[in-house]
């Protein structure tokens, strides 16, 4: 049996880079899987790929956000694990970012978290069932550097909503846990790269040669240990935020 055999996994940013991996990764593991994109054409060719439900959802909308865990408890009579996944990583800086980029960072990277994860708590305690949740956070909930200033204050945000929702649903067995994953080698990555650090096409080449392990963070690594988290084989652990990085955050040379 796979870690995940029986279970009903909604995957929300599931269409691209991190998440569609853990999409993957969970299916590989047994799971049911459903996930949700914005763009209809990308997540119906995962879906064809993959047989994994697409949800069609904007999740800067709470109501949608919300509407994405109804949507699969509808189609498939429960949610059992969820992924937050979904994340904007548009640059801004603190004496740039503008009301609208910031309020843009916390619609995507905290409050549609915060409602996915109240369709999913509300359908876990009406059935009297346990549940896990893994959250996708980043590094830059411990600060982050200049030009991700909105983006590090919403992530800084989900770390602590993580931990106060692990807390608050506890005596439900409900698990809940965060990655605070590192720089990491997706599609998504090298798009932001070329559009914001005007880089070449051997950025990835010359960044992964200057980190420690010689490489960038791997979505396939990030997504079997997010299954793990969200399986029965990580046992009791809940409120934890990891740090998935190569960098030790504390540390000087």
């Amino acid at each position: 049996m796979g870690l995940l055999e029986d279970k009903v996994v909604l995957v929300n940013g599931g269409s691209q880079g991190v998440g569609a991996g853990i999409v993957r990764a969970a299916i590989h593991e047994g799971a049911t899987v459903a996930f949700t994109g914005r763009r209809a054409e990308i997540g119906e060719e995962l879906a064809k790929d993959t047989g994994a439900h697409f949800v069609r959802a904007d999740l800067a909308d709470p109501a949608q956000a919300r509407g994405s865990v109804e949507q699969v408890v509808a189609a498939h009579g429960r949610v059992d694990c969820l992924v937050n996944a979904a994340g904007l990583t548009s640059r801004g800086s603190l004496l740039n970012t503008t009301p609208e980029l910031f309020d843009a960072h916390v619609a995507i990277n905290v409050r549609a978290p915060f409602f996915a994860m109240q369709g999913a708590v509300a359908d876990m305690t009406a059935r009297k069932a346990p549940g896990t949740i893994v959250n996708i956070i980043s590094n830059c909930a411990h600060g982050g550097p200049p030009h991700l200033a909105p983006y590090s204050t919403a992530k800084a945000g989900l770390s602590g909503l993580t931990r106060n929702a692990a807390h608050a649903h506890r005596w439900d067995r409900i698990r809940i846990n965060g990655l605070n994953i590192g720089w990491t080698d997706t599609e998504g990555e090298d798009a932001t790269q070329r559009a914001f650090h005007d880089a070449g096409d051997d950025w990835l080449e010359k960044a992964a040669a200057a980190q420690p392990m010689g490489k960038l963070g791997q979505v396939d690594e990030i997504a079997d240990f997010v299954v793990f988290l969200l399986s029965d084989r990580s046992g009791v652990v809940t409120g934890s935020v990891i740090d998935w990085d190569q960098i030790v955050f504390g540390g000087t040379d």
